[in-house]
């Protein structure tokens, strides 16, 4: 499975409070995401504020997008990482 993530900025969804960005796998796009909650809690996003959300997103977005191509080993489908995936990660 060859995954490769765009160089689009991610974007900011407030309804669901996400930062969503597309993961090519294997030439098909994949809709993933990570939490605000996620941002805050590992990524030092200090606001759930869509620039405080893109700050932390930039500063953690290589261990994001490799927990992300975990992820998409594991699932069959979009992938959503919560602040969850990363405590289990960080131990």
């Amino acid at each position: 499975m060859h995954i490769r993530y765009r160089n689009d900025p991610p974007r900011f969804d407030g309804t669901n409070l996400l930062m969503r960005f597309v993961a090519d796998v294997d030439g098909v796009p994949l809709d993933c995401a990570i939490t605000a909650e996620a941002l805050e809690d590992h990524f030092g996003a200090d606001s759930a504020l869509e620039e405080s959300l893109r700050r932390a997103f930039a500063r953690g977005e290589t261990r994001i997008h490799a927990a992300c191509t975990e992820a998409i080993g594991q699932a069959h489908g979009a992938v959503v990482l919560h602040s969850g995936y990363f405590r289990a990660e960080d131990d």
